[in-house]
């Protein structure tokens, strides 16, 4: 008996042995939504990283916390060439038996679209928000996916984007497109120029409804309410967005006006980008005239009117990030999380983030103005030809050099002639 248990307990050993030689490597997330399978190390790292700033991206523009409920199991694929027709992604929601299921599958190869990855993870984040309160859905449910203008907006609004080609496929279009025959589009349909017009457009969307009141939080609504959604779109939109309660065709084509004008959008120089940051740090309470600097919150507990103002702070200095200059653009990001930490009652750790970034923006600022300096230095010194800006500066230097033309009315030809004698 005892030779029979120990050889059972060597095959079980041994079974375990195989069972996990045969289990594929997998990652986790460090917020553990995210379980990613295949690939190496490095590029499981890469995708985890990926999906991580997505959320975190939705989520600053939703004002909300991760609350997640659906894990998202990642299948890192490899390509294969006997089987050339498996998409480069393809994602997956199910109902199983512990609840539902989500999981995205990727083909690795040489060809990967980063874009269409990151397209494809935020289709999923988006599924999880709106179904993770509803566990006990009956299978063989039809799941209702997100629209494509929603996926192209916030992708659009993710901070750093280039929004370039978007604003001047805008300014292009003599009359815009009514709202009510862009939200029935299907992006899937059009050609490349098309293609580039409709995220131009979900773009200014997107803007559109989180830039009214609770612009945020009314958006997380609308995503949480996908599943019951009904066939008007645009009376989805009319239900949780006031702005468009009424005459949403003319709101909507303000909308695509403001964007369209592309010198809003274009990047600001480093000193535009502190001006206008100083501005941003300075915040206006409701009801009040004065303005508050984001390092007074620190000193008491913030009333409900601060954090609506310390909220839309958070909010506004998101949408700064995309035109700072990119020197500035992490600071900025910063000061975003930290306005976003305040508006929630967390002080921990701030006072120091606030001296840390102070004295990052001081440096920076001496270091910008060295090159400026160096860059005014070369082009006067050095270069073969100057770009002009010093032109009018050197004009005016030359001719105060040059004595000015004497005159010839004989008081000042007399005066003349007496300094000639006096200087030999």
């Amino acid at each position: 008996m005892k030779m029979k248990g120990g050889v059972i307990f060597l095959w079980s050993i041994a079974a375990c042995q195989s069972l996990h030689a045969v289990l594929p490597e997998r990652s986790i997330s460090p917020s553990h939504q995210f379980i990613i399978y295949g690939a190496d190390v490095v590029l499981r790292g890469a995708v985890s990283n990926l999906a991580e700033q997505t959320k975190t991206n939705l989520l600053a523009l939703l004002r909300q916390r991760d609350a997640w409920k659906i894990p998202v199991v990642i299948n890192l694929q490899p390509q294969q060439a006997n089987l050339p027709e498996i998409p480069p992604a393809e994602l997956h929601f199910s109902q199983t038996g512990f609840g539902p299921k989500l999981q995205l599958d990727l083909t690795v190869s040489q060809d990967l679209d980063a874009s269409l990855m990151e397209r494809e993870l935020l289709r999923a984040i988006l599924l999880e928000i709106t179904y993770r309160k509803q566990p006990n859905i009956a299978p063989g449910t039809i799941f209702v996916q997100p629209p494509d203008w929603l996926l192209d907006g916030v992708l659009a609004l993710t901070p750093g984007r280039d929004r370039g080609s978007l604003v001047e496929a805008l300014s292009m279009e003599d009359k815009p497109l009514p709202l009510e025959e862009f939200l029935g589009k299907r992006p899937e349909l059009l050609d490349s120029a098309g293609r580039l017009l409709y995220r131009a457009y979900s773009f200014a969307l997107v803007q559109l409804l989180i830039g009214g009141a609770d612009g945020g939080a009314r958006l997380s609504r609308y995503i949480d309410n996908l599943s019951i959604a009904s066939n008007d779109r645009l009376n989805d939109l009319k239900a949780q967005f006031p702005v468009l309660a009424n005459q949403p065709e003319n709101i909507w084509r303000s909308a695509v006006a403001r964007l369209s004008d592309t010198e809003n959008y274009r990047f600001l120089t480093f000193a535009e980008s502190e001006r206008h940051l100083d501005e941003l740090l300075n915040i206006k309470l409701p009801g009040t005239s004065k303005l508050t600097e984001l390092s007074s919150f620190l000193r008491q507990k913030s009333s409900a009117t601060e954090k609506g103002a310390l909220k839309q702070a958070s909010q506004d200095l998101l949408l700064f990030i995309g035109r700072a200059n990119p020197v500035l653009r992490p600071v900025v990001r910063e000061y975003q999380q930290i306005a976003m930490l305040l508006a929630r009652g967390k002080r921990r750790g701030v006072a120091k983030r606030l001296a840390r970034l102070l004295a990052t923006r001081e440096n920076l600022a001496a270091r910008m103005n060295d090159i400026d300096d160096y860059m005014n230095w070369f082009e006067a010194t050095q270069m073969g030809s100057g770009s002009g800006n010093f032109t009018d500066y050197l004009k005016a230097a030359d001719q105060s050099l040059r004595s000015a033309p004497r005159r010839r009315d004989p008081l000042s030809v007399y005066l003349d002639s007496l300094a000639d004698q006096f200087e030999n």
